[in-house]
């Protein structure tokens, strides 16, 4: 028994270790050669068989009886069965239809050459169509309408047109038909021909989703069964009165620095303010201008407003309104934020620099063009990188004088010959000539009107003049425009930061809550309420403005983790009051990356692809498992900080006892009580993922990078619950260091994919 948990162990290990290396080695070898040579190799699929085979030599010989844990691990091996079965009996393929043209055979990719395959019917394309959101060329949806022809009984016999029948494929709506199964993959150019997937595993996904199917019941089951382990741990936790002791929590603080400018002509605040709340097709979605003025700030000054050095502070819509009325000056002024690094040391920049300084006619003109040209040739060190993003805010800055981005005069699809509905221009675009000539003299002078009126001061006549665009815009932008509501709750949006307060406030209460009296443990929980509440409306905005639930990209993940740690906090409180600290603290950081990282806070449409409930579903019960995950880590840094000294106790039904001791028996069961219930997020989390991507392109699992690594992350998470058979984890020290280990598989999966490792899931 014991060589056996030996092999058991190291065929664990070893599968973990290889998944791992795979995924550094597609980064510099490419998917491709990792599929052939690693994923699809017969080492790694003896090497999975071995571990199964082993597993279930050593489960028959543990003689489980618990019903859930047999079917928890029959399950693994069905789905392992599954993917054998679709390594060997599958063909994927791809079928090229052109308009009116008809096929019975598609291409397979078969070692390094490409094979025909039949189909036992014909399949004709009658359409192609691309949606898009109303007025944006943003694509909403990628349909394809066929029509399937059954093959003729015999040479020369027509078939009749009752047997005929049509069909729509879409993204997320696949044609299955006699056991086969078509996805929308891409389309021609000239929009006349259509590119469809094909997949044909009769036995693997059946097995496949039986496995599924085990799984997901197992896992819930593993939390209800009175007989079970978590149950028991539910029974041994102590009362809400146990008092745990000081954690021992360390941050740093970031400080910003304020700019200088000298005061230069400037739009009145409400006379921005109603350029404002014009609509602007920005980013392939029509919305406030606003929120392009918001974004433009930040990215110019680092900051949601500009304040100079006389103390005048400029809205988002002032600054924008000044950089287009009255460019020439405000081209002067130091607005633009340098942060530290190679490229301010090295031209000696000071903190604020201008439009203009980056400009000298004794240096060739565009002081930083030489750099930009050797960053284009494959120069990326980091002066370089600083160059690039200089460089992008100053183009920001030229695109803006010549009045590209400025897409707010819609134009009906009658006049503008597009196939978009609505087709919003700015004034300096090339107007299609099939335009009204009356429009399009309106849409070509209006900005002219407007900023004779700013340069001659004339206030009133421009707000009147902005009051007319605005019925302009509610008279032709028809169902392009966001409703009223949508409106509303983009300008509150705009209005408060919510991820920067909220970070600022978690984080300092977390520290406070560290005095442990009892009028500040109210306190901080009435704060982390209010914060609760403040982030719930503050995503609800997101989700009304975009139409989604706010999971779409990394900034809105983050946005959930923090929740469903404020919501895990709130409801965990009572039983284990030390949670408060955790809860603020965690919730903190994670709004704290959102707001300091890389992560685009932009609200943009969503890829066709990912408009599908499954998705919604697979990262929200994902985000929970990582927020459960989260508050284990910092459970496991508490216990072993305050536990250091103890000599621990091996029963495992210890009961806790006063101090440092109690504290650490006290961890030991809260670090149980969240693991179970994320172990079984996760492992929802994965599959329903897994089955998302079979409806999506054909493929329930892929190796990328992401879906690797966070099957690795559940291998590594499900470790702990085996204490029975692993008595080193029952010591409460060694499994609260496990715990802090294994953290580093989220951070991996989570930041480690999207900043480095790349791949479908990378939110980079």
């Amino acid at each position: 028994m014991k060589h056996l948990k030996t092999i058991l162990i190291f065929l664990y290990v070893a599968v973990i270790v290889v998944m791992a290396a795979a995924t550094i080695v597609e980064k510099y070898k490419g998917t491709a050669y990792v599929g052939e040579y690693w994923y699809g190799s017969w080492w790694f699929s003896v090497l999975w068989a071995l571990l199964a085979a082993a597993a279930i030599v050593w489960f028959l010989k543990q003689r489980v009886r618990k019903v859930f844990a047999v079917v928890l691990h029959l399950s693994f091996i069905v789905i392992l069965a599954g993917a054998l079965l679709t390594h060997l009996t599958s063909r994927q393929g791809m079928l090229h239809l052109r308009k009116g043209e008809s096929a019975n055979t598609y291409l397979v990719q078969e070692g390094k050459g490409i094979k025909m395959h039949s189909l036992p019917f014909r399949i004709a394309l009658k359409d192609f169509e691309v949606k898009y959101h109303e007025g944006t060329m943003a694509h909403a949806d990628y349909v394809t309408k066929v029509t399937i022809l059954p093959l003729p009984k015999q040479a020369g016999s027509p078939s009749t047109q009752s047997q005929e029948s049509n069909a729509t494929i879409s993204m997320n709506k696949i044609l299955s038909y006699q056991g086969y199964r078509f996805y929308q993959s891409s389309y021609d150019p000239d929009m006349q021909g259509s590119i469809l997937a094909v997949n044909s595993d009769s036995w693997g996904i059946p097995v496949t989703y039986t496995g599924y199917a085990l799984l997901f019941i197992a896992l819930i089951w593993m939390l209800f069964d009175p007989k079970g382990q978590y149950r028991q741990i539910l029974r041994n936790l102590p009362s809400a009165s146990a008092k745990g002791g000081r954690a021992a929590i360390l941050l740093l603080t970031v400080c910003s620095v304020c700019g200088h400018s000298m005061a230069a002509t400037t739009i009145p605040k409400e006379t921005a303010s109603r350029l404002g709340e014009l609509y602007i097709n920005y980013n392939d979605r029509i919305c406030p201008l606003q929120t392009f003025a918001l974004d433009f700030t930040k990215k110019l000054t680092g900051k949601r407003y500009f304040k100079d050095a006389d103390g005048n502070r400029y809205t988002a819509e002032q600054l924008l309104a000044n950089f287009i009325f009255f460019g020439d000056e405000w081209e002067k002024q130091p607005v633009i934020k340098m942060k530290g690094g190679p490229l301010k040391t090295t031209l000696q920049l000071p903190d604020r620099c201008s439009f203009s300084s980056f400009f000298n006619e004794e240096m060739g003109g565009y002081i930083l063009g030489p750099y930009v040209q050797e960053a284009a040739q494959g120069n990326r060190d980091k002066f370089h990188q600083d160059v690039m993003k200089v460089d992008d805010k100053l183009m920001m800055l030229v695109e803006l004088r010549q009045g590209k981005p400025l897409k707010i005069f819609p134009a009906p699809s009658a006049e503008a010959q597009h196939l978009a509905p609505v087709t919003w221009y700015s004034p300096t675009d090339e107007l299609p000539d099939g335009m009204d000539s009356g429009r399009k003299k309106y849409i070509q002078d209006a900005f002219s009107l407007l900023y004779q009126y700013a340069l001659d001061g004339q206030w009133n006549q421009m707000d009147q003049m902005l009051a007319k665009m605005r019925q302009y815009q509610q008279r032709y932008g028809t169902a392009s425009l966001p409703t009223k509501t949508q409106t509303w709750a983009e300008h509150a949006y705009n209005k408060v930061p919510f991820a920067t307060i909220l970070f600022m406030v978690c984080l300092t209460m977390a520290f406070l809550t560290l005095i442990r009296k009892r009028w500040m443990q109210r306190i901080g929980l009435a704060v982390l309420a209010a914060s609760f509440l403040a982030l719930t409306f503050a995503m609800a905005l997101r989700w009304i403005i975009s139409g989604t639930i706010p999971m779409s990209n990394g900034y809105e993940t983050m946005l959930t983790m923090a929740w469903f740690v404020m919501l895990t906090a709130l409801f965990m409180y009572r039983r284990f009051p030390v949670i408060l600290t955790f809860g603020l603290l965690l919730s903190g950081f994670f709004l704290l990356v959102s707001h300091i990282s890389q992560m685009d806070p932009q609200i943009g449409h969503l890829m066709p692809v990912l408009s599908s409930p499954l998705l919604t579903i697979h990262v929200s019960v994902i985000m929970m498992a990582y927020a459960l995950l989260s508050i284990t880590f910092l459970t496991g840094i508490w216990g072993l900080i305050t536990g250091h000294s103890l000599t621990f106790p091996k029963e495992k039904d210890a009961s806790p006892r006063g101090g440092s001791e109690g504290v650490l028996h006290s961890s030991f069961l809260m670090s149980q009580l969240f693991l179970y219930p994320a172990l079984t997020c996760m492992g929802l989390g994965i599959f329903i993922g897994a089955i998302w991507a079979n409806v999506s392109w054909g493929t329930y699992w892929s190796w990328d990078p992401k879906e690797t690594w966070a099957l690795i992350t559940f291998m590594v998470y499900a470790v702990p619950v085996h204490q029975q058979s692993i008595p080193w984890l029952r010591n409460p020290r060694h499994y609260h260091l496990y715990m802090v280990l294994a953290f580093l598989t989220i951070l991996m999966t989570y930041f480690g994919v999207n900043y480095f490792l790349g791949g479908m899931h990378s939110y980079a």
